[in-house]
């Protein structure tokens, strides 16, 4: 039996039974690192090994989850909830719910499309906008489902599309590792092949949209630490805010470095006396704590990849499907996106995945007869399906952090499941499709 597959499939049921992600991880790697042969003492030595590759993203996310706490410290998401109330009501009562429920989608749409390319804060915006606002979908009785759908879309399709901001990363990674593979490619071709796959994803958010989750949905109003805490607004603060969020941009896009931009965003608020010196412990401990989920999820992660890497059963995983593929290209296409969607899920991030999946799929497709197109292709679309869907995915474990801080959303049923059937399915298929096209 396959190390891989029986890691996955544990981490994935015992998650599905509502086991805590992080331990389905640990479960998962330790089932797998003894499939593939390992001693447990080997099997630990490499997951505890493998848990400081994820350090540096969580400590990133912790930063930005401070950040954004200390951004809604001074009134901008009670100005963007106001605003929203004031469209929504009329004389007391919500006569314009379809109006509202279509501007909460597009704002939301629009910030995560923004984060990746424009503006490249990632998931950090989430902990900043959306608890703010659950006291409005509420009152509009909308489908959490249906905002972590939209969340997780715009969180994946403009990177793995658009060649800006993280899509550049993401890209130019592709570009290296197809290249080191041993096939030279112009990474001006990524978008071309990656088109057809992108509007698989945008036929899925449709469908979540339009049919899955449009009817209403009650939830209990609850108060939270957000929702309950009336923040003086001042216009200098406002001034400071935007400036702080130009001085994270500065930094970060040059660096590359979350850490570097949270920071600096943080010390700009403080410096300009936008938030006092006494609320900054507090401030960052509060930040912390609402996105500390998502870190020890990141390095949970990244000790299970390490597991399925030193058990040598990926390679092997892939040497066996290709031995069962024949001649027969389309079925050696789609069995090279399964594959790929097995090693994704585990693992969780497609910029992680590139490098393993190239370097497997590219003599492979090259054997096969695949053209450059096809192979950019196969490549790409099977590394971001780890972005959607997977328990592991930072895409679906920050629009848990923003959605659940009542304790209404559950990580697994309402955000991974929904995004697995309405993305990744529609991206297996017109990832298919691209390679048959292209040949």
């Amino acid at each position: 039996m396959n190390a891989v597959i029986v890691a996955v499939v544990v981490m994935l049921v015992l998650s599905l039974l509502r086991v805590n992600v992080v331990l389905a991880l640990v479960a998962g790697a330790i089932v797998g690192g003894l499939t593939g042969g390992l001693s447990l003492v080997e099997t630990i030595d490499s997951f505890t090994n493998g848990l400081g590759k994820g350090a540096t993203i969580a400590l990133s996310y912790a930063l930005l989850g401070g950040f954004a706490v200390a951004i809604s410290k001074t009134g901008i998401p009670q100005l963007l909830v106001s605003a929203m109330l004031r469209i929504v009501k009329k004389d007391g009562e919500t006569d314009r719910a379809g109006l509202g429920k279509v501007l909460i989608v597009l704002l939301l749409l629009t910030m995560a499309i923004f984060s990746q390319n424009l503006i490249p804060i990632h998931i950090a915006f989430i902990p900043l906008l959306v608890p703010p606002i659950l006291h409005v979908l509420n009152l509009l009785k909308i489908d959490r489902r249906l905002i972590a759908s939209v969340l997780t879309f715009g969180l994946t399709a403009p990177y793995i599309l658009l060649p800006y901001g993280y899509g550049f990363i993401f890209h130019e990674i592709l570009a290296i590792q197809i290249n080191a593979a041993g096939l030279s490619i112009d990474m001006a071709d990524i978008p071309k092949a990656m088109a057809l796959p992108v509007l698989g994803l945008l036929l899925g958010l449709l469908v979540a949209i339009f049919i899955s989750y449009r009817k209403p949905r009650e939830y209990i109003d609850r108060k939270t630490t957000v929702t309950e805490e009336i923040v003086v607004i001042k216009k200098r603060n406002i001034y400071f805010t935007i400036a702080a969020l130009v001085g994270t941009l500065v930094v970060q896009i040059p660096s590359q470095s979350m850490i570097a931009g949270a920071v600096t965003g943080i010390g700009i608020l403080y410096i300009t006396g936008a938030l006092k010196w006494k609320e900054a412990d507090g401030l960052l401990n509060e930040g912390m704590r609402m996105m500390a989920f998502v870190g020890f999820v990141m390095i949970s992660a990244n000790g299970f990849a390490a597991v399925l890497q030193d058990t040598g059963h990926i390679v092997s995983l892939v040497e066996h499907s290709s031995a069962m593929l024949g001649d027969n290209k389309g079925v050696a296409a789609l069995i090279m996106l399964f594959v790929g969607l097995i090693v994704t899920m585990g693992i969780g991030s497609s910029f992680a995945t590139i490098p393993i999946i190239a370097s497997i799929f590219v003599p492979l497709s090259m054997a096969f007869g695949f053209s450059t197109m096809a192979i950019i292709t196969l490549v790409g679309t099977a590394a971001a399906l780890g972005d959607a869907g997977s328990p592991a995915s930072d895409s679906t474990l920050g629009p848990t952090a923003g959605l659940d801080v009542d304790g209404q959303h559950n990580h697994i049923w309402d955000t991974c499941v929904p995004t697995f059937m309405h993305y990744n399915i529609p991206l297996i298929l017109f990832g298919w499709i691209t390679v048959m096209l292209f040949g």
